[in-house]
């Protein structure tokens, strides 16, 4: 019996660095800024690093660390990437059983393209993540665990969605989802079903305000409409503002820890998985809340998604946490 199994993409990220990728301020580029490159040129990289990436992975490497039994379930390329992904989850003592290995697409790749400064250009790969699907789901082998975990899935994996949530409720699996865009972005019939069978709602301001059509700055107004949509905890993370969390019944409020973020990169995942991983420890909201802000701030302090998680044991900076009953 496993504690948890994540769902998500298993990624590759390339960090290049260069003081060459010179930001450019221009009304045809859609946020206004872009970066800007000499074409035929040979552009020299600073500095570069890899490290393995992707929702399903970097919330896996959270419960593996904080002593839980964990599988990843999910498809890498059977190349130079996925094989490596699969031996440093194994290191971490990740259960790897339930990871596919195909030909037919590369393992999802990420290349980050960062200036002197705070820019940067994120291009992607969809990869062999977005092969997952119904029909390769080892479906006998999944039901053997206390929690699901689903990362946020892109494209036509946004329809996996449901069928894993009703499986979950079917076999008595509690349900922590992190919805991307095309999830939130199914048919409202769908959305409301999925979301009504969730134990734990992890959404950021964006998306909780995508989700109930309501502007972030207005947070009362956004979860009581989600309280009306799911049951369970509803969490609205507000990048460096901190977070918003919701029983139905108490708000909870904390604010970030003060620290020098060097790459932001998995921070939403570090938050969510401990979140759910002081859930499952002590049952305790607040507690949840602190480990989640600990285990995603100090992430925030190295470069790659899992360098800086915490590990069991380690000892870490709490947040105070402010409980107000919802009006």
């Amino acid at each position: 019996m496993q504690d948890i199994i994540t769902f998500g993409s298993a990624t590759q990220d390339i960090y290049l660095k260069s003081k060459k990728f010179v930001p450019l301020s221009r009304k045809d580029f859609i946020t206004g800024r872009g970066m800007c490159l000499s074409l035929g040129s040979k552009i020299e990289v600073e500095d570069r690093f890899s490290f393995s990436g992707g929702g399903g992975t970097n919330t896996a490497v959270t419960f593996a660390n904080q002593g839980f039994k964990v599988s990843y379930c999910g498809i890498v390329g059977d190349d130079c990437f996925g094989n490596p992904i699969i031996e440093e989850l194994k290191k971490v003592k990740i259960d790897t059983s339930l990871i596919q290995k195909t030909r037919i697409k590369p393992t999802n790749l990420s290349v980050f393209l960062a200036s002197s400064g705070k820019d940067r250009i994120l291009l992607v790969q969809r990869g062999a993540s977005d092969l997952l699907s119904k029909k390769n789901i080892p479906w006998s082998k999944i039901k053997n665990t206390r929690w699901f975990y689903l990362a946020p899935f892109s494209g036509k994996l946004a329809y996996l969605t449901e069928g894993l949530v009703d499986f979950a409720k079917k076999n008595k699996i509690r349900v922590a989802l992190n919805p991307g865009y095309n999830q939130l972005t199914l048919p409202k019939p769908v959305l409301k079903r999925i979301l009504s069978k969730v134990d734990v709602l992890i959404l950021n301001q964006e998306e909780a305000s995508l989700l109930t059509n309501i502007p972030y700055r207005k947070e009362k107004e956004i979860f009581r409409k989600i309280d009306e949509i799911t049951k369970g905890i509803a969490i609205m993370t507000k990048g460096k503002e901190g977070v918003v969390v919701s029983d139905g019944k108490y708000l909870y409020r904390a604010k970030s820890l003060k620290i020098k973020v060097v790459d932001e990169t998995g921070a939403g995942d570090a938050f969510g998985s401990g979140f759910v991983s002081g859930l499952i420890k002590k049952k305790d909201i607040i507690y949840a809340i602190q480990l989640a802000m600990a285990n995603s701030c100090y992430s925030l302090r190295e470069w790659g998604a899992k360098t800086g998680l915490l590990k069991k044991g380690q000892k870490w900076l709490k947040v105070k946490v402010k409980k107000k009953p919802i009006k």
